[in-house]
């Protein structure tokens, strides 16, 4: 066993937030060091009979998914797979994931989590950077066809196949073999083509492996602080501290008789250990949704009766705004989680009102693995606030200038964080693992500031800050006043060029369907809610805002767009 709190625990006065821990949670709780797996072989042995997946209507015990998980063990170890090897999972959230993904790793193997939305070129790039060897996909021409040119693009040895239609409940599958036929990959008989059917066709006595707890469990690819995707190395160490913690975080968990809704995708970091890990660990029934669809989610609550929903913002937005909300019945869920994104107040506050669930904001990053922080279940929720840090992890407050200064209480700095979930550093890359983890402190590049309670309150990243006429002006602080109208549902603000401040703020905004509102009348209600340096240039309403593969709204693009208006201004100029 290690703790978590090693060598700290003694620095009481330097951890404020102890205070604000509701009863039962233990800061300094020492954290078990073993490999990640161990908690799906403790649940498989202790619920056996209990429901594991519930995937569109098709139910899996924790003992068959425990057979399937040995049994795949075997087929990789007969495919070659040994400690270190690296295994692509490019998949929607399904069992086939949650086999492979615990297969491989009791094999000592590295699972790599790829976006089945990812582009050829996308593909490549991270197969070539990871060294992937074996590729696990669905048949559906839309995965299988563009994962099968890694062949002779990026080197991938092997894909395994995973039928989609052997995974349905019957009536789904007669009816998906009929209509869905066209969608379906013709593979053809390749020897670097395995069927999953045949890859699980043993007796499951795999050769077991040692795994030390060290080791890396997980290549998650991120853009991390720099923007330039890099594998964050996840061990086995670092992924089961960050299961224990949030699993710790809710006191009122009944093992063995909860069930999670799986809507996020565990190919993202947060799905992965707050729904999957931490679902298995507590032995919960995981009722997985291949993606978001707002009726289908809204069903599946209904008739299913999840007692925890982890989310992110645009998905409670898009529940607040259901038209058809009030047919569904919601309470079955105790707690819901929002990371993934700020969550904006209004949308918390609106969101508990319609549906009475309690919603907590939480705050990570993929190279923690993912969680640092989270408001308090049954303790202080203060609005606005990305909670305090989880149990055996420390927040600091520094300069982003001289990391080596602690910035007072109240004051704004970057967000630093020590803990056993931080990872081991970045795949193949020392330089970057160097500018991110600086004497044991993971640099966020998220500014924010901690109260005297130990609630940390985030401003923005620090590549967002608008450098406006020799101030700082945060985007989420002008967002979190657009949304206080009620005709608002989503925003994004960002810096763009201004020949007299250098940077001005601007926002796009989407209204709620039924709404109307000009950009006039959004500056009049701004007026005595923002600084007049921080009030939007200009105001931009569109239909829709960009989002991310997992849902949460995206700069980036909006970014470009404005850079290259401002490109083809100067162009022009010149010319």
């Amino acid at each position: 066993m290690t703790e978590a709190s090693g060598g700290l625990r003694n620095a009481a006065e330097r951890h404020p937030w102890e205070g604000s821990y509701p009863a039962g949670v233990d800061w300094a709780e020492p954290i078990p060091a073993k490999p990640l797996y161990s908690i799906f072989d403790e649940a498989a042995a202790q619920f056996a009979g209990r429901p594991c997946v519930d995937f569109l209507g098709r139910r899996y015990t924790y003992g068959e998914i425990s057979n399937l998980v040995n049994r795949a063990a075997k087929g990789f170890q007969r495919l070659g797979v040994v400690r270190g090897t690296r295994v692509g999972l490019c998949l929607p959230n399904s069992p086939y994931y949650l086999v492979c993904y615990f297969a491989v790793l009791k094999l000592g193997g590295i699972v790599v989590n790829f976006n089945p939305l990812y582009v050829e070129r996308e593909l490549a790039t991270q197969i070539i950077d990871s060294q992937t060897e074996i590729m696990v996909t669905l048949d559906l021409a839309a995965l299988y066809d563009k994962v099968a040119k890694m062949f002779d693009q990026a080197g991938l040895g092997q894909i395994v196949v995973c039928r989609m239609a052997d995974i349905l409940p019957q009536p789904k599958r007669l009816l998906f073999s009929l209509l869905k036929r066209g969608e379906l990959a013709a593979i053809p008989a390749d020897p670097r083509n395995v069927r999953f059917a045949d890859l699980v066709e043993n007796d499951g006595r795999y050769q077991p492996v040692d795994v030390d707890p060290g080791e890396v469990a997980v290549l998650q690819y991120t853009g991390g602080t720099t923007g330039v995707p890099k594998g964050a190395m996840l061990t086995h160490a670092n992924l089961l501290a960050n299961t224990v913690q949030v699993f710790r975080w809710f006191p009122g968990l009944q093992r063995g008789e909860e069930r999670l809704l799986g809507v996020l995708p565990f190919f993202h970091v947060f799905a992965m250990t707050v729904v999957m890990n931490l679902g298995i660990a507590a032995g919960a029934e995981l009722i997985l949704l291949p993606r978001f669809e707002l009726e289908m989610l809204l069903k599946t609550i209904h008739k299913r009766r999840p007692t925890l929903f982890p989310g992110v913002p645009t998905i409670y937005t898009a529940i607040n705004n259901a038209p058809t909300l009030k047919k569904y019945d919601l309470s079955s869920i105790k707690f819901c989680i929002s990371g993934g994104a700020p969550l904006p107040v209004e949308v918390k506050h609106e969101f508990e009102k319609l549906t009475g669930c309690h919603l907590v904001e939480g705050y990570g990053l993929t190279e923690a693995s993912p969680v640092t922080n989270c408001n308090p279940i049954g303790g202080v929720d203060k609005a606005g606030s990305i909670g305090i840090p989880v149990p055996g992890t420390i927040i600091e407050i520094r300069s982003p200038d001289d990391p080596g200064k602690l910035m007072p209480t109240g004051e704004k700095g970057e967000v630093c964080v020590i803990g056993p979930q931080v990872m081991a550093g970045y795949w193949k890359r020392p330089d970057d693992t160097a500018k991110t983890i600086v004497d044991g402190r993971l640099r966020t590049g998220d500014i924010g500031f901690m109260d005297g309670d130990g609630y940390v309150f985030l401003v923005d990243r620090i590549k967002d800050v608008i450098l406006c006429g020799g101030y700082n002006v945060y985007p989420r602080n002008v967002e979190e006043a657009i949304y206080l109208h009620p005709a608002v549902v989503e925003v994004i603000v960002i810096g763009v060029a201004d020949a007299y401040r250098g940077q001005a703020p601007k926002a796009f905004v989407r209204l709620r369907d039924d709404a109307t509102c000009t950009e006039k009348e959004l500056k009049d209600f701004l007026a005595d809610k923002l600084s007049k340096i921080e009030l939007p240039r200009e105001i931009e309403f569109r239909a829709e805002l960009p989002k991310t593969m997992i849902g949460k709204l995206s700069k980036k693009e909006l970014v470009a767009e404005e850079q290259a208006k401002a490109a083809g201004a100067a162009d022009r100029a010149d010319g």
